[in-house]
């Protein structure tokens, strides 16, 4: 496991980070074959488990438990145990992106980590296939998802309609300051980013508004890793996924670029032989407001209204 270091805040972002020409460009044969990869893998990414505790100790502020909730992909958004420690009576509803992974998530559920009484006095998971049922959850997690998603709206349109009326949203997504210390090892090398744009926390905050959510809170905090090697390194970056962008190399690297890669990531070792990297995560919550009624739907007034004193009513 490599050293942590938690900050809370970023630098401004680089010109590489920036997400202002469009959603980030998604390969989704890349993304089917990390998925694939993921579903074989012994857990969860160690970061998007610590991202999960830290986003589960957010969880106690919230005045209502939900009654059932929508662990979006489940496996590598690791908030399972974090969620039912907080509320162990919640219906867990489980959403994974392929067949492999949903059997990996109930493959997990052999060996949880808290203790089999709790897991006994809780609800089992309803797993899900990709037809959601709509306005139903009562909160919809999303840990480390987003930066997956070739287009951020559709899927804020995804869980928006998912979620029950005074439903919310409860998510997490990499910022762009995360791997700036590795863009610039890229960079300098002539090569193509290592990763799609992030898109910024003030953009993801206009993305909920604009797709119906109420009341959106944005926060966002850095957390600093630190490995012994830049085998070490690398090996834990392709452990969180890998490149899934359209502009990545074509075809396989050769051991001679590979050497050159280790070579200038293990020019940034500090004073103790450690390299760092930065990963900045943003952290969302929204609700879905009630429907509104349609400009120009007729006033019904009733008589009993009018002789109580009774505001009218939308049709």
């Amino acid at each position: 496991m490599p050293e942590h270091r938690a900050g809370t805040g970023a630098e401004p972002s680089d010109p590489a980070s920036d997400p202002a020409s469009g959603p980030p460009a998604i390969d989704t044969r890349a993304l089917r074959r990390v998925l694939d990869r993921l579903a074989r893998s012994d857990g969860p990414p160690w970061l998007h488990q610590e991202v999960a505790r830290r986003m589960a100790a957010r969880l106690p502020v919230i005045r209502q438990p939900p009654a059932q909730w929508l662990d979006w992909w489940a496996f590598t958004g690791a908030g399972a145990g974090a969620v039912q420690a907080v509320w162990p009576e919640a219906q867990r509803l489980v959403v994974e992106p392929t067949p492999a992974l949903q059997a990996r998530s109930r493959a997990a559920l052999a060996a949880p980590w808290w203790s089999w009484r709790a897991r006994r006095a809780a609800p089992q998971p309803v797993w899900l296939s990709s037809e959601v049922p709509p306005a139903q959850a009562q909160m919809l997690w999303a840990n480390l998802v987003l930066h997956t998603a070739a287009d951020p709206e559709a899927s804020f349109a995804v869980w928006h309609r998912a979620l029950a009326a005074d439903g919310f949203l409860m998510f997490s997504a990499f910022g762009p300051d995360t791997l700036r210390e590795l863009r610039e090892v890229y960079a300098e090398a002539g090569w193509p980013a290592p990763h799609p744009p992030f898109v910024d926390m003030h953009d993801l905050g206009d993305m909920l508004v604009h797709g119906g959510f109420a009341d959106p809170v944005m926060d966002q905090e850095t957390i600093t890793l630190t490995w012994s090697s830049p085998g070490a390194l690398l090996a834990e970056l392709r452990g969180l996924g890998g490149h899934l962008g359209t502009q990545r190399f074509s075809g396989l690297r050769t051991p001679r670029w590979h050497g050159r890669l280790q070579q200038a990531l293990a020019a940034r070792a500090d004073a103790q032989g450690r390299i760092a990297m930065r990963f900045e995560v943003v952290y969302g919550h929204a609700y879905k407001g009630k429907p509104r009624a349609e400009p120009g739907a007729p006033v019904v007034v009733s008589l009993d209204a009018l002789r109580s004193g009774r505001p009218p009513r939308k049709a």
